[in-house]
């Protein structure tokens, strides 16, 4: 027999941990290569975890909602298919020894009771301002009541000073247990150890959590015509993402005005061939994304981040484009490199990662990287919008719908009124790092190349 660990993959390049959701099969069952064993929640995406070697799973080393690094081991596979539950029966009867004597249990209990009290969590004396948290501690802190700005004060052990579920779950249990605290100031870290004692004896009446329960409890009450419907749990992570956007960056919102008339009739001219020879859609976005990588490249202070005291601005341009699920929400895969494809390849790519966006089948990867994010809104027949920025990028535009209005038309024989194409575009941007000198102009860039498309190039 042999025992073959199966770990925590790496699913993108910034990636560092998933949070358990769901095993898919059982200890005892036969798996085969590359087949779904566990789903898998990151800060990107939920994806289904394949089996690197075929067998029989052996053990399950994380629960569901344990949180995993990468290259963590979370199971054992027995490549040989056979059942081998006789390594477990040595742990089974270790396990019972302790409890033979009959002053162990007490003992032991006694000696754990002080190593939990002095751990009260001393809280930082700074908040942790622009920290990244998983969806499980958010989901954590949701359920006991921790808003943001009390979060922000939780010490984390976790890479770059991460929350882990440890930190929150010792920190809550030492809130627990020091009810008088208040949410708005740091605790002093001298007296916290000495209400810890008597917490322990009070805590199997649990008073503590009763008051705060109660007081969430009727934030929840609605009339009888109102329904009560809970948020999934991407919806729940879309409203914290922009939550913290808003928070984080002072958005600014700059608008232009574009006449598309070329590269409508241009288009109309190629959709059908298009249709028949790819057997796809040619819609506009593949055209947006290619004015914008131009711009870009053109103002490279938009393609950034902000870390810290320091801008950090990035070579590749990878593009994000905002795609409506069937259930209503919202994700954005980004197109890599995206100034190095031509018109065909932008096309193929935007088909390709939102037909696999509407049947969840985008991989972690999709979704990590980007760098400016594109959300068309003129596909729900919005003239406009003001978007929220895609943290950590500092800029997002939004292209609204292209509508049809008379027009002066300049020619050599004098001005004329015709009927054009025109849509607006709303560019957001971070405004500690870009100033409306650099957000106006990045946006009349991207609608120069709009409205100078070229209507010769075939595709």
């Amino acid at each position: 027999m042999a025992l073959v660990e199966m770990v925590m993959p790496k699913m993108g390049e910034s990636i560092m941990e998933g949070t358990v959701l769901k095993w898919l099969k059982s200890v005892g069952d036969t798996i085969e290569q590359d087949e779904s064993v566990l789903e898998v929640a990151t800060d990107k995406v939920d994806t289904e975890v394949p089996a690197l070697e075929g067998g029989v799973l052996q053990e399950i080393l994380v629960k569901e909602g344990d949180v995993v690094a990468v290259g963590a081991p979370i199971a054992l596979i027995a490549t040989n298919g056979e059942e081998t539950g006789s390594p477990a029966a040595p742990a089974a009867t270790e396990t019972p020894a302790p409890a033979t004597t009959p002053e162990a249990a007490p003992v032991a209990s006694a000696a754990a009771a002080p190593t939990e009290s002095p751990s009260a969590v001393t809280r930082l004396d700074q908040p942790a301002i622009g920290r990244f948290y998983s969806p499980l501690v958010l989901n954590i802190a949701r359920e006991e009541g921790i808003p943001m700005q009390e979060l922000e004060y939780i010490p984390g052990t976790g890479s770059e000073g991460r929350v882990s579920k440890k930190d929150i779950l010792a920190y809550v249990e030492s809130r627990s247990a020091t009810p008088q605290q208040a949410t708005d100031q740091p605790r002093a870290a001298t007296p916290a150890p000495q209400p810890a004692a008597p917490a322990q004896t009070a805590s199997a009446a649990t008073p503590a959590p009763q008051p705060q329960a109660a007081s969430v409890k009727p934030a929840a009450s609605v009339g009888g015509n109102s329904e009560i419907i809970e948020m999934d749990r991407m919806r729940r992570m879309i409203a914290d993402r922009m939550v913290e956007s808003k928070r984080i960056a002072p958005h600014v919102t700059s608008f232009v005005e574009a006449d598309v008339t070329n590269l409508v009739n241009w288009r109309n001219k190629w959709k059908n061939d298009y249709k028949k020879r790819e057997g796809e859609n040619l819609t506009f976005t593949p055209i947006f994304i290619d004015a914008i990588a131009k711009a870009i490249k053109d103002f490279p202070m938009i393609n950034v981040s902000v870390d810290g005291g320091n801008i950090i601005r990035h070579r590749d341009i990878n593009i994000g484009m905002a795609v409506a699920l069937p259930s209503g929400n919202l994700i954005v895969p980004n197109i890599k490199n995206a100034d190095q494809l031509n018109l065909s390849g932008l096309a193929k790519k935007v088909n390709d990662l939102a037909n696999r966006a509407r049947i969840n089948k985008l991989t972690p990867d999709d979704l990590s990287g980007g760098t400016y994010t594109v959300s068309n809104v003129g596909s729900f027949g919005n003239v406009m919008g003001t978007p929220i920025i895609m943290q950590p990028q500092v800029a997002i535009m939004a292209v609204g719908a292209i509508k049809k209005k008379p027009a002066v038309i300049e020619t050599p024989e004098g001005d004329l009124i015709g009927i054009r194409h025109f849509m607006f575009l709303s560019h957001s941007y971070d405004h500690r790092v870009v100033d409306g000198s650099l957000g106006g102009m990045f946006v009349r860039r991207v609608a120069d190349y709009l409205e100078n498309f070229d209507v010769n190039q075939a595709i």
